[in-house]
C-alpha cells in the first residue's frame, strides 16, 4: 500500500520538490520538441548533439575564471553563460566551415563536435584540482533531482521564447527548413534565418545542461520530433505532437526517477523517450505495422488489378469480349510471369474479392459480373496510360506497357476522365497495341 500511495503521491505532484522537477522536465521536453522538429526536417538533427559537447569548453573556462578570481565557482548563471558563448561559437565554426568549403553538413559537424569537446576534455582535466571541481560533472551528467524554482523560471522563460520565435517565424523555417535554395531565390535572409534556428537549438540546449545534462539532451532534441514524424506528415502537427511527447517524456522519466531513488533522472527521461519512440514506432499511422499492412494490401490490389487485366486481354485475343467466357490457366501462366502458386493464391484473393466465380473445370477461370466490368475498366486505364506516355512522356513503344504498369494503379476517377478529355478516344475501349 505504501508504494502505491507513494506512486500516486509523485504521479499528483503532491511534493514540492517533485512539482519542481516535473514541471521542469515537461517544459524542457515540449521546447526541445518543438526545435528539434525544425532539426529534423533541416535534416540536422545531429546539430543538438554538436552544441552540447560544444559548450564544455565554455562551462570549464568560466569555472576557471570564477574560481581564479575568489569568487563562488558554483554560481549557476555565470557557467551557463560560458556555455551559451562557447556554443554559439561552435555553430559558427560549423557554419563558417559549411559554407567557405565544399564539406557537408555532417562533416561540419563531425568536426566541431570532436575539436571542441576534446578542448573541454582537456581543460577539465587542467582544472580538476581547483576547489569545487567535481561539480562540473553536474552539467554533463545532469542533477535532475536539485531542480528548484530558479531553475524552473529559467526554462519556462527559454521554452517561451522559443515557442514564440516559432509561432512569428513558422512559414520562414518551415521553407528554409524543406528548400533553402528557393527560399534564397525569394529574397529570404537564409544565412539569418538559419542562424537563428541554431541559436534557438543553442538556447535550449543550453537551458537542459541543469535537468538532464549535455550528454542527454541530445535525445531530448532528437527522439521526441522523431517520435512524432509516425504520427503526422503536417508540420504544424509534427512540432505540437513532439511537444506533447518531449514533455510526456520529462514527466514519466522525472515522475519514475522520483519513486525509484536508485535511478538517474536524465537517463529515466531517456528511455521514457525511447519507449514512446518505440510505440510510435510500431503502433504510429506512419509507422512499421500500418505501412506494413498498407504494403500488403497495395499489392495485393496490383497483383488482382493485372490478373484481371490479363484475363481480359485473352478474351480480347479471343473476340470482341462481349461475353464472359472461360479462361484457361495455361493460358494465364503464358501471359504473365507469374508461377502456378502464385497465380493459385492471385486467384483465391480474387475470388474472395468477388472478382471471380467457381467454373467447373478446374483449369479454366471465369470472371464475375462485377469482375467483368471492372477488368474492363482496369484494361482501359492501362491503355490510356500507355497512349498518355506514348505521347507525351515520349516513352518509347517498346517500353511503354512496362511504364504503365508502374504508374496505372494511382488513377483516380478525376485523373482518367481528364486523360480521356485530353486523349479523347473515339472506341469505347482503346485498341490493344500488344494483341497478337
Amino acid at each position: 500500500m505504501n508504494s502505491v500511495q507513494t506512486w500516486w503521491e509523485i504521479l499528483t505532484l503532491h511534493s514540492h520538490n517533485t512539482r519542481m522537477v516535473v514541471l521542469t522536465t515537461a517544459l524542457l521536453g515540449a521546447g526541445s520538441g518543438v526545435i528539434g522538429s525544425l532539426l529534423l526536417l533541416r535534416k540536422r538533427s545531429l546539430m543538438g548533439d554538436v552544441l552540447s559537447h560544444a559548450t564544455l569548453p565554455g562551462i570549464v573556462a568560466a569555472f576557471a575564471l570564477l574560481s581564479t578570481a575568489g569568487l563562488a565557482a558554483k554560481q549557476w548563471f555565470p557557467l551557463l553563460v560560458g556555455a551559451t558563448l562557447s556554443g554559439l561559437a561552435g555553430v559558427g565554426v560549423m557554419v563558417a566551415i559549411r559554407r567557405t568549403t565544399r564539406l557537408r553538413d555532417d562533416v561540419a559537424m563531425g568536426i566541431v563536435l570532436s575539436v571542441f569537446f576534446g578542448i573541454g576534455v582537456a581543460m577539465l582535466q587542467m582544472v580538476r584540482d581547483l576547489p569545487d571541481a567535481a561539480g562540473l560533472s553536474s552539467f554533463i551528467y545532469g542533477k535532475t533531482a536539485s531542480i528548484i524554482s530558479f531553475d524552473l523560471v529559467g526554462i519556462s522563460i527559454v521554452a517561451v521564447l522559443v515557442l514564440s520565435v516559432v509561432l512569428l517565424l513558422g512559414k520562414e523555417l518551415v521553407l528554409l527548413c524543406f528548400d533553402d535554395g528557393f527560399a534564397a531565390a525569394q529574397g529570404w535572409p537564409v544565412a539569418m534565418l538559419d542562424f537563428l534556428l541554431l541559436g534557438l537549438v543553442t538556447l535550449m540546449t543550453v537551458a537542459g545542461l541543469q535537468s538532464v545534462g549535455l550528454v542527454l539532451i541530445i535525445a531530448f532534441l532528437i527522439i521526441p520530433a522523431a517520435a512524432a514524424r509516425f504520427w503526422t506528415g503536417r508540420v504544424g502537427t509534427m512540432m505540437a505532437v513532439a511537444a506533447i511527447i518531449g514533455a510526456l517524456s520529462g514527466w514519466a522519466g522525472a515522475s519514475a526517477s522520483a519513486a525509484l531513488p536508485d535511478a538517474p533522472a536524465g537517463a529515466v527521461i531517456v528511455l521514457a523517450a525511447a519507449a514512446i519512440f518505440a510505440i510510435s514506432l510500431i503502433g504510429g499511422p506512419r509507422g512499421v505495422w500500418c505501412r506494413q499492412r498498407e504494403l500488403s494490401r497495395l499489392k495485393d490490389r496490383v497483383g488482382r488489378q493485372h490478373l484481371l487485366r490479363s484475363i481480359f486481354e485473352i478474351l480480347e485475343d479471343a473476340g470482341p469480349p462481349t461475353a464472359n467466357r472461360p479462361v484457361s490457366l495455361d493460358d494465364l501462366l503464358e501471359q504473365r510471369s507469374w508461377s502456378p502458386r502464385e497465380l493459385r493464391r492471385l486467384l483465391r484473393r480474387a475470388r474472395r474479392h468477388g472478382s471471380t466465380e467457381p467454373c467447373g473445370n478446374g483449369g479454366f477461370v471465369l470472371l464475375s459480373e462485377a469482375g467483368f466490368g471492372e477488368a474492363s475498366r482496369i484494361t482501359r486505364n492501362h491503355r490510356l496510360w500507355e497512349i498518355y506516355l506514348i505521347r507525351h512522356a515520349d516513352i518509347a513503344p517498346s517500353h511503354v506497357d512496362r511504364d504503365a504498369d508502374m504508374v496505372e494503379h494511382i488513377l483516380g476517377p478525376e485523373m482518367v476522365r481528364q486523360l480521356e478529355r485530353e486523349l479523347d478516344p473515339v472506341l469505347p475501349l482503346p485498341p490493344n497495341p500488344h494483341a497478337r
